[in-house]
């Protein structure tokens, strides 16, 4: 018998590996858990919206695909290939006012979709009262932020910006003539859908000798003489980039980390003459010609030419991600600009901003992750290995499924967040009364508001740290495909790109360290919870939500109240310094406890097998004693992983 010969493969012929397809991650369908992909939005969306609320379904369900859609990928591959480049120079050596920052059309293109999509927008929609606007924005933001590329920083800042000018659109000028129509035309362009109106904001708070801490802020603002304004006035530069007047303000200073430097207005802190810090607004550009702008035959508005507005970039940072993402050191001379608020009262003010900037950082994260669970969801369908696929392999599975809760857990403590925020912006019964998330929000808004007070720092750091060594674990899963920079087809494959722009967020807007000092100070502040948020706001919180889970989680409402005594007996009777010291730990237990009871309290409220094991097994994992899971649970796993053509045998479903 001869022997075949042997056939060695080559560029073109032998294996190759099929394409994963990635499905969208929302289905707006009659069953949308089993058409989701991403299962747990579509639990998210069932929680904390009315039923039939039609509009927002149908709008993620649009986003999704267009996350998805080849002409749009097209745009995020371009803005991941080609950075952000700085021309500080003329041809012959002037210093470039105009244009110094080029940014790529993919990046400027993604930046319009996403203001035109609504991704901030929508959350200001004041015209809708009977459902969570701030939900509605930040599932939009799940689906679309990996595809946006980073595009998704600067509308955070936005989103914040708009926040703050929002509580300031009625405040009287003042001694500042005219701030009060300039505010509000800079709020309703924070706010369009209009590509060739709507703004974005930057936000200049870091400076080289705080970081995240602003007490040691250098930058400086002066109020201007009569004549002073009088003098740029007669020089045509008293307008900015849209017709509106300078401030009466003129900034100095240096800004050592600015992200989002190409927007087109930035919030910033500087010290005045009367002490402290102060708020400030300013427009990135000034008319050099004082006129103003004139429609063009589309009724677009034809800008007038325009300079930088007191604002030199010195230099492009250089990190190792988020490099779509201008990131810049600035030199202010002469910035003009508006007072915000009250004198003196600048940290107070910018708070609203960090808000909102650390509930985007934690949704960014786990939208992050999301996207890369989905990459391990398709590659595990086609991966063949030793003869069989990725997706039938129990060790694979049980793998995965573990890092598919941990990512439920996440994603459902920071739409708690989210809805917490909204509950402080809009009627409580109109909002909320219609949903099943009813006895998971207080009606007191006092409470509210120091509930989200004491979890927002946690959920910031928690979920920021988790989604990093969660997509760790997604590389890992596609092996040294994961470890490759893959802009082909569209760049769905590029986990490594995700990954490193994924690790600023433990850093941005305050690291882990800043925000467990943050969590010592809200416990330690008297203002809040009559004087004890932890004892009163805190606590009872969390007991009422597992007094309302049914008998089958007993085992795992015991883990949380345990994590409720441990943190209780941590705090009560300790001193400052020694809360600060074990930081992490308080951290942790709060993490436990309201990820834990808001996974069970959906898992209730939303009956499903799936759901009840992914919070079994979260809260069990953090417990004292160590899981463990069953050989038979396999079919889980792969059903918890995969959520399709599994047999659903969870013994414990029948109980719910």
């Amino acid at each position: 018998m001869s022997q075949q010969p042997l056939a060695a493969s080559s560029s073109t012929a032998g294996f190759f590996q099929a394409l994963p397809a990635l499905p969208p991650q929302y289905t707006c369908a009659n069953s949308p858990y089993d058409a989701s992909d991403d299962r747990v939005i579509a639990r998210v969306l069932a929680l904390y919206l009315p039923p039939n609320t039609t509009n927002v379904a149908q709008h993620a369900h649009r986003l999704a695909r267009l996350s998805l859609a080849p002409s749009v990928l097209k745009h995020a591959t371009d803005a991941e290939t080609n950075h952000p480049v700085l021309r500080p120079l003329t041809t012959f050596g002037e210093e470039n006012r105009q244009d110094p920052l080029w940014t790529t059309a993919g990046w400027q293109e993604l930046k319009a979709i996403g203001q035109e999509q609504g991704l901030v927008a929508v959350a200001f929609d004041t015209a809708q009262t009977t459902y969570s606007r701030r939900i509605h924005e930040f599932v939009l933001g799940h689906l679309w932020g990996p595809t946006g590329t980073m595009t998704g920083c600067p509308m955070s800042m936005t989103d914040g910006a708009a926040t703050l000018l929002g509580t300031h659109l009625d405040d009287p000028d003042g001694d500042q003539p005219g701030r009060a129509r300039v505010l509000n035309e800079a709020y309703s362009r924070l706010t369009s859908r209009h590509r060739a109106r709507a703004w974005t904001s930057g936000q200049w708070m870091t400076e080289r000798s705080g970081g995240s801490d602003v007490s040691g802020t250098e930058t400086v603002a002066q109020r201007m003489s009569q004549s002073e304004l009088a003098q740029k006035a007669g020089a045509g530069k008293h307008l900015d980039a849209v017709g509106m007047p300078l401030g009466p303000w003129k900034i100095d200073g240096f800004k050592w980390f600015s992200s989002a430097t190409d927007s087109e207005m930035a919030v910033l802190l500087a010290r005045t003459a009367k002490g402290g810090l102060s708020a400030f607004y300013i427009p990135m550009r000034r008319s050099t010609s004082g006129n103003t702008p004139s429609p063009d035959v589309s009724g677009d508005e034809t800008p007038p030419q325009t300079e930088l507005n007191g604002v030199r970039i010195q230099r492009l940072k250089s990190k190792l991600g988020t490099r779509s993402l201008p990131t810049a050191e600035l030199e202010l001379k002469g910035a003009r600009g508006w007072l915000i608020g009250t004198e003196g009262r600048g940290v107070k003010d910018i708070s609203a901003i960090l808000n909102i900037t650390r509930l985007q950082t934690g949704a960014g994260s786990v939208a992050n992750w999301a996207r890369g669970l989905a990459i391990c969801r398709a590659y595990s369908k086609v991966r063949k290995v030793r003869g069989g696929l990725l997706q039938d392999n129990p060790a694979h599975l049980r793998w995965m499924a573990d890092e598919t809760a941990k990512y439920w857990a996440a994603t459902q403590f920071v739409f708690f967040g989210v809805f917490l925020q909204g509950a402080l912006e809009q009627d409580w019964e109109k909002m909320l009364a219609n949903t099943q998330a009813v006895k998971l929000v207080p009606k007191d808004k006092t409470q509210v508001a120091a509930l989200l007070r004491l979890v927002l720092p946690v959920m910031k750091a928690q979920v920021s740290v988790a989604s990093v060594h969660g997509l760790r674990e997604c590389m890992e899963c596609l092996g040294g495909v994961g470890y490759c920079e893959n802009n082909e087809d569209g760049g769905l494959m590029n986990v490594a790109k995700i990954y490193r722009d994924n690790l600023v967020n433990p850093i941005w807007e305050g690291t882990v360290s800043v925000m467990a000092e943050d969590v010592v100070r809200v416990l330690l502040d008297k203002r809040l919870g009559d004087g004890d948020v932890l004892s009163n706001v805190f606590i009872p919180w969390a007991r009422n939500v597992i007094r309302s889970l049914p008998s089958v989680f007993t085992s795992e409402i015991a883990v949380i109240e345990a994590r409720l005594h441990a943190l209780s007996d941590m705090v009560l009777g300790s001193q400052k310094e020694e809360l600060l010291y074990r930081g992490r730990e308080l951290l942790d237990h709060i993490d436990v406890i309201v990820s834990g009871s808001v996974l069970m309290f959906d898992a209730s409220v939303n009956p499903d097998p799936i759901a009840q094991e992914i919070a079994t097994r979260w809260v069990q994992s953090r417990s004292s004693a160590i899981p463990s899971t069953n050989w038979i649970d396999s079919k889980l796993d792969k059903e918890i992983f995969l959520g399709t053509n599994v047999e659903k045998i969870h013994s414990k479903s029948s109980k719910m």
